[in-house]
């Protein structure tokens, strides 16, 4: 029987254990990325990011990415549950219009957005010519670009969360709210002791599944900011491709997906505790 075990340990051998071991040794290496000769120099990799800004840079950038996005990914997706959760007219178109964003790529959400906050023939700045007004370089401030890579990851994902809530609200049983409506609650009273600690289950799935998401995003910053200007809106991943990529650091680049791993990992667990101790019986 446990030979029907064997061909998922060999996936997760050659696919995951094999390729994290290598990469925790190229980050104890010297090494350009493709020459044969790799220079063991310990844990020098990880001395070098405490004294990095641009690393410390991406590192806060990754925690705005994550979970600000999370958090406005979970409202809007949740607000959007509960609407087409009821009955009305065009229920359905609601659920394509905000579901629809997600089948795109977001390298391709990336490059859609770059042209409506472009300053040269953007459509923001287009509209604003109407007005008579001056053009905007949205993208050329950092922190202005931060925010935007964050609205536009919320965007595009808030459909992924509208999806979990409503399996969620329509697995609570009916009976409950009419309970409450009869003794005299009102829809927040309801919605809050209620319908909320029912959704934890789907609140734990949402949460740590889009915390996943933006602690790793890539593509939107890539198509949007390329991780500028001068490296102010690089998350930990884009700042580990150019460091790979363009500094042929494959080493320390290696150190910092080492660190963004194990970050991921402490976020990832302790929220399912948070939410686990949380968890009612329905």
């Amino acid at each position: 029987m446990y030979l029907f075990y064997l061909p998922a340990m060999l996936m997760l051998l050659f696919f995951v254990i094999r390729p994290f071991g290598e990469t925790l040794y190229i980050s104890l290496c010297k090494w350009n990325g493709y020459s044969s000769a790799k220079k063991l120099i310990g844990f020098k990799n990880y001395a070098a990011l405490l004294g990095d800004r641009r690393f410390y840079t991406a590192f806060v950038n990754t925690l705005i990415y994550g979970f600000v996005s999370t958090l406005l990914q979970n409202v809007i997706g949740m607000g959007c549950a509960l609407l087409v959760n009821s009955r009305f007219k065009g229920n359905g178109i609601v659920r394509v219009v905000v579901y629809l964003p997600i089948m795109i790529s977001g390298l391709i959400m990336g490059y859609i957005m770059y042209f409506i906050f472009s300053y040269d023939r953007g459509v923001l700045n287009d509209i604003l010519a109407l007005f008579g007004r001056a053009p905007v370089d949205w993208l050329a401030d950092g922190r202005t670009g931060v925010c935007i890579i964050t609205l536009v990851n919320s965007w595009q994902y808030a459909g992924n969360c509208m999806v979990i809530y409503l399996a969620g609200l329509q697995n609570i049983p009916k009976v409950y709210q009419e309970a409450a409506a009869i003794d005299g609650a009102s829809g927040w009273q309801s919605f809050r002791n209620i319908t909320l600690p029912l959704l934890i289950p789907s609140i734990t799935t949402s949460v740590i599944v889009n915390l996943i998401g933006g602690l790793k995003l890539f593509d939107p910053i890539i198509s949007l900011t390329n991780g500028g200007p001068n490296y102010q809106t690089h998350s930990l991943m884009t700042y580990l491709n150019s460091q790979y990529f363009l500094k042929e650091k494959a080493g320390y680049a290696s150190a910092i997906g080492i660190f963004t791993f194990f970050l991921i990992m402490l976020v990832a667990v302790a929220a399912n505790g948070y939410f686990e101790k949380r968890m009612v019986d329905g």
